[in-house]
């Protein structure tokens, strides 16, 4: 499949990907790959259509003019959240990110919308993933070492190594910290307790 057929899978106008190819493809970053286009479809005067470009690393949507076209790009780890509505004859996609910038693009075909919006959702899927692990690595940071398991994560089994407490450690701190990560489901009753008699030895 050549470069232009691979974004015409879902009926988009092969004359506006043709276009907007060749002027993404120059602004990509290194490693940056387009995965999808959307092409606007409106009922009448469809002349320059905006459309959506997904990569690897940004949601692009661009503005095609009578002597160019504007883009509006935003990094992947910025985006917030991406929602889609649809109605009779289209769909909009809209996007806005953690810094409150917001852009919408309407007249979607539908299907193109849905592709979109899928891959918007495992990208923040990813995101909150290692939003997620981060928390976690700072919540055991803070808790003197103690070992955090995934919630939700199948087999997963209590570290049998020595859980080591900064001496230095407030133990309020410690054990509020331990607190919730209990709470949360980041460690067992066991490895709590354990934990807890360890800094009330302390005292």
């Amino acid at each position: 499949m050549d470069a232009l057929a691979q974004f015409l899978t879902d009926e988009q106008d092969p004359v506006a990907v043709g276009k907007i190819l060749p002027k993404i493809t120059e602004l990509l970053t290194r490693d940056e790959q387009v995965a999808y286009i959307a092409v606007q479809k409106k009922m009448v005067m469809n002349l320059s259509p905006d459309a959506v470009v997904l990569t690897n690393r940004r949601f692009i949507v661009v503005y095609p003019k009578l002597f160019g076209m504007t883009f509006r790009d935003f990094p992947w780890r910025e985006v917030l959240d991406v929602h889609m509505s649809e109605q009779m004859l289209g769909a909009t996609i809209m996007c806005r990110t953690t810094q409150g910038a917001y852009a919408s693009i309407d007249s979607l075909p539908k299907k193109q919308a849905r592709r979109v919006y899928a891959y918007a959702q495992q990208v923040e899927e990813s995101a909150y993933e290692k939003r997620q692990q981060l928390e976690i690595d700072k919540l055991r940071a803070s808790a003197g070492g103690v070992v955090v398991h995934a919630p939700g994560a199948p087999g997963a089994l209590p570290s049998a190594q020595p859980i080591a407490v900064a001496a230095t450690d407030d133990p309020v701190q410690v054990l509020s910290k331990l607190k919730q990560l209990l709470d949360a489901g980041l460690v067992t009753q066991e490895e709590f307790d354990a934990k807890k008699a360890e800094v009330l030895a302390r005292l």
